[in-house]
């Protein structure tokens, strides 16, 4: 196969483009819901509807797990792109805005007709964790046909959520991307998501894993429901021969990289106060992959994962509010 040509690129995400609507609520408000608390649990139109309702005061803000991933990865100076799906609507125009915003390429055309633009209410307990409902709206019409083979082809790391998996359509289009990214022998990047999306796709994510991933992104808990065990070591010991790097998050006891033969323990990154958990993944994964694609070592990307991370639960929103070049020039100095 001819090698691949420079990319114009460094990462290309599909994801579900979503509006997040945060709130602060009591356990029993939580508790009270058929959800699983620190999870993401799929809702309807109607139901999203009635949730709102009962909501208290929030924060409107333009979100989705890739879409985080590659704003914070914009912030550290990646090249940037993400393909995802929205209405022609008001929620639709502020997220094209806010990402477009950010540094990332955005040019997947809106719906003009169909479901609104998808939403999510994130509802932070006193705890910082942070349980989601989500109406997929108008993300579930991602379909093959959106997907740019160019802008593919011209990614070096295609990053996949494993959210997006729940659509048909959009699941379809992740099998496009894919086959075209191997194609090109570009880097396939996945996230696990949550353990609850594991749980409904687990034999799709292993396919995915055995044939297809180069990066692998997880949470301790993700990665042990993959392989159906409570045993860490075990479910390293079954990924490690599959993927180039397996980056896994612990939270407060820091992260586990295992790459290149080697295995490298990353502390959790210092915060003052835990606010919001929201997006600590999401931002892992941009610190982590804007260091690999500037080629840093595998220890530097989880340390720059760390510190995005960080510095996202440190406030409200998945979204960094801090200038992270300037942190990871004085914490993770290149």
């Amino acid at each position: 196969m001819t090698p691949p040509g420079p990319p114009s690129i460094d990462i290309l995400a599909l994801g579900n483009a979503i509006v997040d609507v945060l709130s602060h609520v009591d356990d029993a408000v939580v508790d009270g819901l058929p959800v699983n608390k620190g999870g993401m649990t799929l809702i309807g139109a109607v139901e999203a509807q009635d949730l709102y309702g009962v909501l208290g005061p929030g924060i409107e803000c333009s979100g989705g797990s890739a879409a985080n991933t590659v704003v914070g990865a914009s912030m550290l100076g990646a090249r940037t792109a993400f393909i995802g799906r929205v209405r022609d609507d008001q929620l639709g125009t502020v997220f094209t805005h806010d990402i477009r915003a950010a540094g990332v390429r955005f040019d997947t055309p809106p719906a003009a007709d169909g479901p609104d633009t998808a939403v999510c209410m994130v509802m932070v307990t006193p705890d910082a964790h942070r349980t989601m409902c989500t109406h997929l709206g108008a993300s579930i019409e991602l379909g093959p046909d959106d997907v740019d083979e160019a802008l593919v082809r011209e990614s070096a790391v295609l990053y996949l959520e494993g959210y997006l998996w729940d659509p048909s359509g959009a699941r379809e289009a992740m099998r496009r991307a894919i086959a075209v990214a191997r194609d090109e022998g570009r880097a396939v990047a996945l996230s696990l998501s949550d353990p609850f999306c594991v749980d409904r796709h687990r034999a799709d994510f292993l396919d995915l894993v055995d044939n297809d991933v180069d990066l692998l992104f997880a949470n301790e808990h993700e990665l042990t429901s993959l392989y159906g065990t409570d045993d860490l070591d075990r479910a390293f010991n079954e990924v490690m021969p599959l993927v180039k790097v397996a980056a896994v998050t612990r939270g407060e006891h820091g992260a586990v990289i295992v790459g290149d033969g080697e295995t490298h323990l990353v502390p959790a990154e210092p915060v003052a106060q835990v606010v919001d958990t929201t997006g600590a993944g999401d931002l892992f994964a941009a610190g982590f992959l804007a260091g690999w694609t500037q080629g840093r070592n595998l220890h530097d990307c989880g340390r720059m994962g760390a510190v995005a991370a960080a510095e996202v639960i440190s406030h409200i929103g998945a979204r960094p509010e801090a200038d992270l070049r300037a942190l990871m020039a004085e914490r993770v100095p290149a």
